[in-house]
């Protein structure tokens, strides 16, 4: 068994070191056409030209990606059987070495105190999603969100009278494109949207995170949220916020809409702002921690 441990800890903290150090291919290629629908020399342009150097960089030399190494929320999904407590301790002793590593920065903090937790592993850090099913393999994605990008996510109530925004697709469409406006340079664009309608306040958070697994390249499989994520990054263009708050034609590069049942007196619309660096990596492990597939 405790070499089954060590084997899933080894292999947790590689995911760690990819997810930090190495921008998905889907992501990359977002950023490479976003850069050519940019005028030459032009500030929007050479801000994108930036950023996929420090792409280059990082994953050569297996340096962070980004200074803020963010909020890391695991998502997993297991075996009926599988025990979830030995997979939250391994989770929580991987991440506690790749802090050690270099891998993420220090980046937990005691709200009460201001003190930092020197491996990152506290109250609330790392996040663990855990869901057991009918499968035989353990299925693990981890996304890491920065603070900035945080900061400017935002939830709305619909109606909202002030905005002119009903309880129906064209009042979320307001809240989405108002939630982008607002963000400015503050979200690092060219950013990725996860957006949740309806839902509960904390269940719409989380159903709008989730949404970054999925491929920038996907689409949903809800027509009408599908052609509003076809809108949405069309609209988010016309804004001009461009790279970095620049200016430019790329505002967002993704859109990813979902929806869950709401109670009569509630309308949520939930955003969840992502910068471009959009880092996140899955991993499928076997039941003794061996590696099937990278994700």
């Amino acid at each position: 068994m405790k070499n089954s441990t060590s084997l899933l800890e080894k292999n947790l903290v590689e995911l760690i070191r990819r997810t930090s150090t190495s921008l998905p291919n889907d992501v990359e290629t977002a950023l490479r056409k976003a850069a050519a629908k940019e005028k030459k020399n032009s500030l929007a342009r050479e801000t994108l030209d930036t950023i996929l150097k420090n792409v280059r960089l990082a994953r050569r030399q297996s340096a962070p990606l980004c200074q803020d190494t963010g909020t890391l929320t695991f998502f997993c999904r297991v075996p009926s059987n599988f025990d979830i407590n030995a997979l939250r301790a391994a989770i929580r002793n991987a991440v506690s070495t790749a802090t050690i590593e270099g891998y993420l920065r220090q980046n937990a903090v005691d709200s009460v105190t201001g003190t930092t937790y020197p491996t990152n592993i506290a109250h609330g850090s790392p996040l663990i999603h855990c869901e057991q099913g009918a499968i035989k393999s353990v299925d693990i994605r981890l996304l890491m969100k920065g603070g900035g990008c945080e900061n400017v996510s935002r939830q709305y109530a619909l109606p909202d009278n002030g905005m002119g925004a009903g309880r129906d697709l064209a009042g979320v469409r307001h809240c989405i494109l108002d939630a982008v406006q607002r963000a400015q340079g503050n979200g690092c664009a060219p950013g990725v949207l996860g957006v949740c309608i309806g839902g509960d306040r904390e269940g719409a958070y989380a159903m709008a995170k989730e949404q970054f697994l999925r491929k920038i390249t996907d689409s949903s499989r809800v027509q009408q949220l599908a052609a509003l994520e076809r809108r949405i990054l069309k609209d988010a263009a016309e804004l001009g916020v461009g790279p970095m708050g620049m200016g430019g034609a790329n505002t967002l590069i993704g859109v990813k809409i979902a929806a869950l049942s709401r109670i009569p007196a509630s309308f949520f619309v939930t955003v969840s702002y992502m910068c471009w660096a959009l880092r996140r990596r899955g991993v499928l492990l076997s039941l003794n921690g061996g590696v099937r597939r990278w994700l």
